[in-house]
């Protein structure tokens, strides 16, 4: 800590003229007795009073400062272990407290002030910021952060993964936001990026040269461990934790995309460019923008492509959720071929299935036809379809299916009644309230629609819509119109035989 001078004046003149000890001088002038010492120290004045106590670590200095010397990071434990099978019986805390002052500091290290011409180069990485719940997924929240080493500008966008087709995708959407790309981009030593690396052999990662390659700049990685080499995008990934992602609210990623590139065209870019003061960044890169190499006119392709295993079951698995396939295609090979909305299944070059992308996790995709045709294919598979999408959609479900089982329920029923609210009220709310029905150790679907009927009513929701009933339903509730009551007399009298034929 820091004290002003007066101070520190204050303190000596009571040591050296007043002759008062370090305690007295500290309680006097409300502070530290560590802070007094220290001061007296710093001032390099004989010591008054009586002479210091020998340290029992003395004799083993000569041995401390050289194995300090030789392994500059090596524990404080390890050393005190070390100078204790030496004869040392001191405390091992006070030890430790010792040595954090006779290791070796590392010398201050001076950097040039580095300059770059516009259009010559950028610089890449990634920044970590969180996770994302989606669904039952913890997704983490990647930014691909690059910014030109001349301008300053920054292209920010945001992925749920750090994968080579997000970290290409990234690229692609810095190029075409700036027309252009810089001649050489600098890399961290990002799996990314370099693969392996033996001192100055380098080997990077094959789809990052083609893809460089079709946008014709150098890549080149910095040295190792040498993270200032690239500080321009890491002072520029602090500016977006400080002053875009702070208290920062959105409501998905694409939201956060968008307010994101705003951001970049807004504020971003109208602050003080670094190192031109006369310039913000905005009028530093609309210098900087001609100079850029020009884009092909084909765009590279970024398709994720996977190789996949078809089981018993016609699914496949890709990025931790199942995509129906044709039952017919089961216990084969295929492919998965994703962008970040789409996956396609294709065999060779047959497409199989095309769905929407889910980011969830353990969820089911699926094509009606594909589950249709093998249902229909296979005898008694409808009750097992039914509970394995119970299963999927309230994981509590097979819980609640064997209660009623232990207890003689037809499980049959049960299973047709869950399906029918989980259409009605959906996975969440029916996973819930299977939960509340379990908690109450009633194992029964009326348990089941009551909790549904009752967090509804309490969230002051109406009622689902409700399903639409059988004809046979239909007919046995239509209503019936009542005739009158003369008409059935007017039936009878006709009935009747008249008296003349009577007589006769």
């Amino acid at each position: 800590m820091t004290i002003p001078p007066d101070l520190e004046a204050q303190i000596l003149r009571y040591y050296h003229v007043e002759k008062w000890r370090v305690g007295t001088i500290a309680r006097q002038l409300r502070v530290h007795h560590g802070t007094v010492a220290r001061v007296l120290a710093q001032a390099g004045l004989p010591r008054i009073g009586p002479p210091a106590r020998r340290s029992q670590v003395e004799p083993y200095l000569p041995f401390i400062h050289l194995t300090l010397e030789k392994f500059p990071t090596l524990t404080a434990s390890r050393l005190f272990a070390m100078v204790r099978e030496r004869g040392y019986r001191g405390s091992g805390d006070h030890f430790r407290h010792l040595i954090a002052c006779y290791r070796p500091r590392p010398a201050a290290e001076a950097y040039l002030r580095l300059r770059s011409l516009p259009g010559e180069q950028g610089q890449v990485d990634w920044g970590h910021f969180g996770h994302l719940m989606i669904g039952r997924a913890r997704r983490p929240l990647m930014a691909f952060v690059m910014v030109l080493s001349y301008s300053r500008q920054i292209f920010l966008r945001f992925f749920l993964d750090a994968r080579m087709e997000n970290f290409l995708r990234g690229h692609v959407g810095a190029f075409t936001a700036w027309n252009g790309c810089p001649r050489v981009l600098l890399y961290d030593n990002l799996k990314s990026a370099v693969l392996e690396r033996h001192g100055d052999a380098i080997r990077f990662h094959p789809t990052l040269i083609a893809f460089a390659g079709h946008y014709r700049y150098e890549p080149r990685p910095v040295a190792v461990a040498r993270g200032n080499e690239k500080g321009r995008v890491e002072r520029a990934i602090r500016y977006v934790r400080d002053n875009f992602f702070a208290a920062r609210k959105f409501t998905d990623l694409d939201d956060l995309n968008v307010q994101a590139e705003t951001w970049c065209r807004g504020m971003a870019a109208d602050r003080r460019c670094p190192g031109q003061d006369t310039l913000s960044v905005r009028e530093a890169f609309a210098a900087e923008a001609p100079r850029l190499l020009a884009l092909p006119d084909n765009p590279y392709p970024l398709i994720e492509r996977v190789a996949v295993k078809a089981g018993k079951t016609p699914y496949v698995r890709f990025d931790l959720n199942d995509y129906s396939i044709p039952h017919t295609k089961v216990q084969r090979p295929l492919t998965v071929l994703a962008d970040p909305s789409e996956v396609r299944i294709v065999d060779g070059t047959q497409v199989l299935a095309c769905h929407r992308r889910s980011y969830d996790k353990g969820a089911q995709i699926e094509d009606a036809a594909h589950i249709q045709a093998l249902v229909a294919h296979k005898r008694n598979a409808r009750t097992h379809r039914g509970i394995d999408r119970l299963s999927h959609a309230a994981p509590a479900a097979p819980q609640l299916l064997k209660a009623a089982a232990a207890r003689g329920h037809n499980l049959g029923t049960i299973t047709a009644a869950l399906l029918r609210l989980l259409d009605r009220y959906g996975a969440a709310a029916l996973q819930a309230a299977i939960g509340e029905a379990l908690r109450r150790d009633v194992p029964h679907p009326n348990a089941v629609r009551l909790a549904l009927e009752r967090a509804r009513e309490q969230q002051g929701l109406p009622p689902p819509t409700a399903l639409s009933l059988s004809e046979e339903v239909v007919r046995r509730d239509a209503p019936v119109r009542s005739h009158e009551l003369a008409s059935y007399d007017q039936i009878v009298q006709a009935a009747q035989p008249s008296k003349e034929n009577c007589d006769d």
